[in-house]
């Protein structure tokens, strides 16, 4: 009888399957040596404890967000809105500014403090995180402000961190970091790539670039909206990253582009080998992509920001003295040809209305 009892508390006890303590426990059972196998119930219940207990202090030292850590973030557009809220939501203090009141409302629901300037957000924040189009309108927020108003830097606390999220050069990031450092705050470039899907889904991949220590502080404010943060190396390391994913993938298109073209000619149905490829070793993201993020509504935008990269890649390329002109060529034909393979794919540009 007492061993059923303990066979009946033995099965109901949460383990592992493959633990040694739960593996020992049946033996002593099997040997119907009751006795022994209580004293190893009560072990296993032990090491099953002090492993929970360990998995879950690290589970809270990986996700903890540092305490009183204030996050300020500037440019709630497509993409930065979904970011500042995934930061809210991770429990940091989220503080906002916008030149649009528009801009704010989409957070009415978002626990966050609307400031007047960005320098007044400065003066309340530890890390300053912006996601604006370019590196000049990033300049212009630093040093002028956009409305008139005083820059970030002039309420700056010494120390505070400029994360950018932006995509634009390597140069031009180091530039903006010589000005941060000059009122004593601290540079990181941290393009994102995954757009806004990535961004509501916070499966976003961040390149960074910066000094190790500020990559630190930062890592857990941007663990809240992204899968992966890959530190690249010193501050315009992070936009070097992006640059070539975005040329890559862009590129991919490109060829896309004739290989859609060549299967048609070849009487094949252009949606259904897309369909089928996307099965296959000849796979990309570029591929996946289409019907998703890019479809009829989206392609002639996007088509302009990929050209827009394209400038930029080059851009950076020959402050870098290579030669990258057959890439960039084959990239603008890419960027250019956008909405013209979404043509040629109805089915797959669709996407799953396709289907309805």
């Amino acid at each position: 009888m007492r061993e059923q009892v303990l066979r009946a508390r033995l099965r109901c006890w949460p383990r592992p399957a493959r633990t040694g303590w739960a593996r020992a426990c049946h033996r002593c059972l099997g040997l119907a040596r009751p006795g022994k196998a209580r004293h190893c119930l009560l072990r296993h219940r032990r090491a099953t404890l002090v492993a929970r207990g360990s998995r879950q202090e690290k589970r809270m030292a990986s996700t903890a967000s540092p305490a009183g850590t204030a996050v300020g973030f500037i440019g709630l557009g497509d993409q930065g809105l979904p970011m500042a809220v995934a930061i809210a939501e991770a429990g940091f203090a989220l503080h906002v500014w916008a030149r649009r009141a528009a801009s704010t409302e989409a957070l009415r629901d978002t626990p966050a403090t609307v400031h007047r300037s960005p320098a007044e957000l400065a003066a309340a924040c530890d890390i300053v995180a912006v996601c604006v189009s370019t590196d000049e309108d990033l300049l212009r927020l630093l040093t002028n402000g956009t409305d008139g108003s005083d820059g970030l830097l002039a309420g700056a606390r010494p120390g505070t961190i400029v994360v950018n999220h932006g995509t634009g050069t390597p140069q031009s990031s180091r530039h903006l970091a010589e000005v941060c450092a000059a009122a004593g705050a601290v540079y990181v470039d941290a393009p994102v790539s995954g757009g806004r899907p990535g961004a509501e889904a916070r499966t976003l991949t961040v390149f960074a670039g910066g000094p190790d220590e500020a990559l630190k502080r930062c890592r857990p404010v941007l663990a809240a909206f992204a899968t992966n943060v890959v530190p690249m190396g010193p501050v315009g390391a992070g936009q070097t990253a992006k640059l070539f994913n975005n040329v890559l993938l862009i590129l991919n298109q490109a060829t896309i582009g004739e290989v859609v073209k060549l299967a048609s000619a070849a009487g094949a149905d252009p949606d259904r080998l897309v369909e089928a490829l996307r099965l296959g070793s000849g796979t990309s993201r570029a591929l996946t992509l289409l019907g998703e993020m890019v479809n009829p509504d989206t392609v002639q935008h996007l088509s302009a920001v990929e050209d827009l990269d394209v400038d930029l890649f080059a851009a950076a390329m020959d402050e870098a003295g290579l030669d990258a002109g057959a890439v960039v060529a084959r990239a603008h034909e890419g960027a250019r040809g956008l909405p013209a393979l979404v043509g040629s794919l109805p089915r797959t540009a669709a996407g799953p209305r396709a289907a309805s």
